[in-house]
């Protein structure tokens, strides 16, 4: 009923594709903030209807573009390979950045990748710390010195059609193409076996070469996904159709963000469920023994983790009692990414740990927490930095706390030690949480953690960064 809608009110004689009910919509209302997926189902901004309820309400709709699922248009393709395809973008020597927190990724395409920090000293030039986690031309050991031997750009004559490889990003299987990267910088923990990345170009015709994710597989081996423009010429590379294709549909003026019938429905199917809700309410395990049962939810490319959000059950407790849980410790979080998982719980630890079927639980301590040692250490080191609004006040943006007495470490024969750097994420569940680790130095390590818990408790920060339950 919903798709037959859509069709008749539309104006302007905007001519509209068939529609099919083998094809699953859904209607969203963003209001005013509209922020459109970056993967799965594609969106152009002429690509639209206006809509105009009973009431004379009317409203701006952009349509998903949805694949024709035409398979002789594939079938019968005949144009350039993926490999040539992307020539371009190699030729021209361009590259991509990403910037984290530390970090940042430089992808010179066709050349190499590059993970580098740069510090400033005063009176002193840059300092750049970099490692290259990949290269194009790699010296083959064995072969004269003049000799080399460059890297294929892809599979293109090793693929058949029916073997373009596919990676579970965001929920939706991609195909992407792969371009292998070897004889980056010697990995110390592989026996200075060099590091080697696996470059994955998928389709976005939106896309300007960005750089979308940057994953340790393993150690030393690296899976980063590019997002061009360039491979959606080819049908094989084209984002196929989500499961459910969402319509975002905007107020114009004059009109509420809503129409007002189907708010009222709304409320009214809200009301038929509160009696339900409250006895299933009664049923559920005590707060006590929920806020110990945690699920990670892992957002993955293929059957790599990329991203480990931890949330916790403990939805029965308020704000303020989440984060007393939080600052005592008793509420830990959980995140990694790629082989390590990590666990941190404030004020007590940060643990490193691998799960594994055959061989077990293999954890290591990175640091343990100690007050006496971490005001100390804020007196050497910025334990808050600041955020000026536009109004010319300025608010907490992270905090670093210390943690130092770890497991003793093979290639230093000192204690780990970990930097704890506490950020705001914004999320629409208060249990979600980001956790990524970098090494800048050999066992001296920097946590990243990221938490709607932290976006609250950020403001509290003493001098020494200590946090508190806000007043």
């Amino acid at each position: 009923g919903l798709l037959a809608t859509v069709a008749a009110v539309a104006e302007g004689g905007r001519a509209l594709p068939q529609l099919s009910d083998d094809i699953p919509f859904r209607v969203n209302w963003p209001g005013t903030e509209l922020s459109l997926p970056t993967t799965g189902v594609l969106y152009k901004e002429d690509n639209y209807i206006i809509m105009t309820t009973v009431d004379k309400e009317k409203y701006k709709c952009l349509l998903p573009l949805i694949a024709s699922g035409n398979e002789e248009e594939e079938k019968d393709y005949k144009g350039p390979t993926p490999g040539e395809l992307l020539e371009p973008l190699f030729k021209q020597s361009s590259c991509s950045y990403r910037i984290e927190s530390y970090w940042t990724y430089e992808v010179c395409h066709g050349k190499h990748i590059r993970q580098y920090h740069e510090e400033k000293e005063t009176g002193q030039k840059i300092n750049i710390q970099e490692y290259y986690l990949g290269n194009m031309i790699m010296k083959n050991p064995l072969s004269e010195p003049e000799e080399s031997q460059e890297l294929s750009c892809g599979y293109d004559l090793f693929l058949s059609p029916t073997q373009i490889p596919t990676k579970n990003i965001e929920g939706q299987m991609t195909p992407y193409y792969p371009v292998e990267l070897g004889n980056g910088t010697p990995c110390s923990l592989r026996q200075n076996l060099p590091r080697s990345s696996t470059v994955m170009y998928i389709c976005h015709p939106e896309a300007k070469h960005e750089i979308l994710s940057v994953a340790e597989v393993t150690t030393c081996e690296y899976e980063v996904v590019i997002l061009t423009p360039l491979l959606c010429n080819h049908p094989k590379y084209r984002f196929r159709a989500s499961p459910v294709n969402d319509i975002f549909c905007q107020s114009l003026p004059g009109s509420p963000l809503k129409p007002h019938n189907l708010e009222q429905l709304e409320k009214q199917q809200e009301m038929l469920k509160m009696p339900f809700r409250r006895v299933k309410e009664e049923e559920m395990p005590s707060t006590k023994e929920e806020k110990f049962s945690s699920i990670h939810k892992p957002v993955a490319v293929g059957s790599h983790q990329l991203l480990t959000v931890g949330t916790t059950h403990i939805s029965k407790l308020t704000d303020e009692q989440l984060i007393k849980e939080f600052l005592s410790g008793s509420y830990c979080f959980h995140g990694g990414v790629g082989w390590w998982k990590y666990e941190f719980c404030y004020g007590k630890y940060v643990h490193q740990y691998h799960e594994d079927k055959e061989s077990g639980k293999t954890s290591v301590v990175v640091g343990t927490w100690s007050k006496e040692e971490h005001i100390e250490w804020s007196r050497k080191n910025a334990a808050r930095t600041f955020y000026l609004r536009e109004d010319g006040t300025q608010t907490v943006r992270m905090v670093s706390h210390f943690y130092g007495n770890g497991d003793v470490c093979d290639l230093t024969d000192k204690p780990r030690q970990v930097t704890v750097k506490l950020k705001c994420k914004e999320s629409d569940s208060p249990h979600a949480v980001t956790i990524y680790m970098l090494e800048p130095h050999s066992c001296q390590y920097i946590l990243g953690v990221e938490s709607p818990v932290i976006c609250k408790i950020l403001d509290t920060a003493d001098e020494y960064g200590l946090l508190s339950v806000p007043s």
